[in-house]
């Protein structure tokens, strides 16, 4: 265990680093932090946290930085999350309510956070497998053609054409309607196979294939949505970070083409809270020298389960505070959005 005063050198270090990009000596630390403690001292406490793995010295000078251990240490216990400020939280308001649907929450959701935080934003969609029904509304668009809209309640809005079997008049169309809302709304998507399976009982006959083609059609229609999608933004914003890469960011770029590991770093979309992946602690080569700051939104419903996450990616020195508290400010706004539209 490290005593404070280390702790207390280790949290100096790791703010002067990020905010200067600069090694960072002895001396410097005692004329910009009240340590209380001769430079000396503070020598002798670097060297320790040195032969303990959380600071190295790059070989071009007499400065350290801190390694991935050293930053992991500063966010479980050094680093608090910074509370955005008022003027901050309002354009941050402001910006999103102006979304007319789910694609512009999450466009708007990524070009906020990309700016606010100067990193790589990812924003995954809402997964329906998490999503309930809201309504499905039923169109007669001629004697044997239906158009089925699916409606979430994070609005997302889904439409199929159903070429019926045979001719499906306005009045059965209607009371197919009635029974499958009494049936689906407000349920999970997961839920609803099992919820319809016996509905074509309740009809006569001649249109059971007509109601069994309508639920295949729905039924389809929440695989093929379930899928997880992503919208990433700000990537430019990586060029400025270029010397912050040992060699090249194109292995942070070819990562964040795959949407897969995206998904695995971003993590379980289950879990509401904020979580930091550092440098060595992401499973992909390519992001070895980065960090992943990840949080749920949507969070609701009997198990507090979030709806999906969101986060940035972005060099392993960085605001953690700052970031932490942007990306959770963000998530809570989406979440409120998402709730009430």
């Amino acid at each position: 265990m490290l005593s404070e005063r280390r702790l207390e050198v280790l949290r100096a270090i790791v703010q002067d680093y990020v905010g200067t990009e600069e090694p960072v000596g002895s001396k410097a630390l005692t004329e910009r932090h009240r340590l209380g403690v001769s430079p000396a001292t503070v020598r002798n406490d670097m060297a320790v946290l040195e032969d303990e793995g959380y600071i190295a010295q790059p070989h071009t000078s007499a400065g350290r930085i801190p390694t991935d251990k050293g930053y992991r240490l500063f966010v479980d216990k050094l680093a608090g999350v910074k509370p955005l400020s008022v003027p901050e939280r309002r354009a941050i308001q402001n910006f999103l309510d102006g979304a007319v649907d789910l694609d512009d929450v999450v466009g708007r959701t990524v070009r906020l956070l990309a700016q606010l935080t100067r990193q790589v934003a990812v924003v995954q969609y809402p997964s329906l497998t998490r999503s309930t029904v809201r309504h499905v509304e039923l169109l007669p668009l001629a004697p044997a053609r239906i158009m089925l809209v699916l409606i979430t309640d994070t609005g997302r809005v889904e439409q199929r054409l159903v070429d019926c079997p045979a001719p499906f008049g306005e009045a059965s169309v209607a009371d197919l309607r009635a029974r499958l809302n009494s049936r689906v709304v407000g349920r999970r998507f997961a839920d609803v196979p099992k919820l319809v399976q016996d509905l074509p009982d309740a009809f006569e006959t001649d249109d059971r294939p007509t109601v069994q083609t309508v639920l295949s059609v729905l039924l389809e229609a929440l695989v093929e949505e379930s899928e997880e999608r992503l919208m990433i933004g700000g990537t430019s914003n990586l060029t400025r970070f270029d010397h912050d890469f040992p060699l090249t960011i194109r292995p942070v770029l070819e990562a964040l083409e795959e949407h897969v590991v995206l998904l695995k770093l971003l993590g379980e979309a289950k879990d509401p809270g904020v979580t930091v992946r550092i440098g060595h602690e992401n499973p992909h080569e390519g992001l070895t020298s980065a960090s992943v700051v990840s949080v749920g939104y949507g969070a609701g419903g009997p198990q507090n389960e979030a709806l999906a996450k969101l986060g940035v990616v972005g060099p392993t020195r960085m605001d953690y505070p700052g970031t932490m508290g942007a990306v959770r400010a963000v998530a809570r706004y989406v979440g409120q959005i998402l709730a009430e539209s």
